[in-house]
């Protein structure tokens, strides 16, 4: 066909028109606009990025905690309390001097040093992260005063048991080794269930069995029930003899800890009754009174020592008639 028809050939927009081929190809435009396929990567091995030790290639196994203890014995004692702070920052559970010992190499003596300055400056109402000695070792713990805020941001529950629970670790903690035909004979019902809800929370354990008739199992507390209750050792636990030795009066106390406190509303009816009003203004009176009788009984005081001090102060007059000493 000539040019200038109107035929087929001519509807092809020209290089570079609105339609036309533009001036890239489409291999060109891919490798700018785009990482091509998505499982181009599946069959290429990856590549080790994280480089190795070199403990790891040492070929004599000269042990590396000797070379931690020579490494540790050039430490300040400023920065042997840092190491043992940060190692009990991120340990999950109490450690022990000796398990610290362990871990860094440093001298035992230094390191029961560092804990005593660590103990004085993380401790309750001074840090916000308080260091306790719990089951035997050392562990931080949020201060007790922060717990309601740090409970809200974890979005978590206080840990509380029912009183059923309490009784029965109660009864294996002062009684423990114990059975549990022994826990029901002094709670008098049956414990079976509690006693697998306390062995779930792993505050209780299996300690064996008793060596008698149907060899019954002997239960008693774990190091969880330490670490629960914030206690050194089962020796921390207040002692029968001293709760029989309180008086009446701190034993309502006690029991009153146990109870909701009483309602608002009844404080402000009593504020609210008249002959309350008149008892307070009639006891502010009697104090008014007992108060001037004490000042003056205050002042006569002071009177009566200040005639007895210018009459012993005064010296003794020359009785009428009396011979003076008579001259040598």
């Amino acid at each position: 066909m000539t040019i200038g028809s109107n035929g087929p050939e001519d509807e092809t927009p020209a290089p570079g028109t609105p339609g036309g081929p533009g001036p890239f190809s489409e291999d060109e435009i891919a490798s700018v606009t785009g990482p091509g396929d998505a499982d181009e990567l599946d069959e290429v091995e990856a590549a080790a990025i994280e480089e190795d030790s070199d403990d790891d290639v040492t070929p004599d196994l000269e042990t590396s905690f000797e070379k931690l203890i020579s490494k540790s014995r050039k430490l300040s004692p400023d920065r042997i309390r840092t190491v043992i702070e940060s190692v009990l920052f991120v340990a999950e559970r109490p450690l022990s001097v000796e398990e610290l010992y362990m871990a860094t190499g440093i001298d035992r003596e230094l390191i029961a040093e560092a804990i005593n300055q660590l103990s004085g400056i993380h401790r309750d109402g001074i840090s916000g992260i308080v260091l306790h000695e719990v089951a035997g070792g050392w562990q931080f713990r949020t201060d007790p005063h922060s717990g309601e805020y740090v409970r809200r941001y974890l979005r978590v529950k206080p840990q509380r048991l029912t009183r059923a629970a309490v009784e029965t670790l109660a009864i294996i903690a002062y009684r423990q080794p114990v059975t549990r035909p022994e826990i029901e004979d002094i709670r008098g019902v049956d414990c079976g269930a509690v006693l697998k809800a306390l062995m779930d929370r792993k505050l209780v354990k299996i300690l064996g069995k008793r060596e008698e008739v149907g060899r019954p199992i002997l239960y008693g507390t774990s190091r969880e029930f330490l670490e629960f209750f914030a206690l050194k050792d089962l020796s921390a636990l207040p002692t029968l003899r001293e709760f029989h030795e309180l008086t009446q009066e701190h034993r309502e106390i006690v029991e009153k800890e146990t109870q909701p406190a009483p309602a608002a509303a009844g404080t402000v009816d009593t504020l609210a009754d008249p002959g309350f009003t008149k008892r307070m203004e009639k006891s502010a009176a009697a104090s008014e009174a007992a108060l001037e009788e004490l000042e003056q009984a205050m002042e006569a005081a002071d009177r009566t020592q200040k005639v007895s001090s210018s009459v012993l102060d005064t010296p003794p007059k020359p009785v009428m008639g009396e011979e003076g000493p008579k001259p040598e």
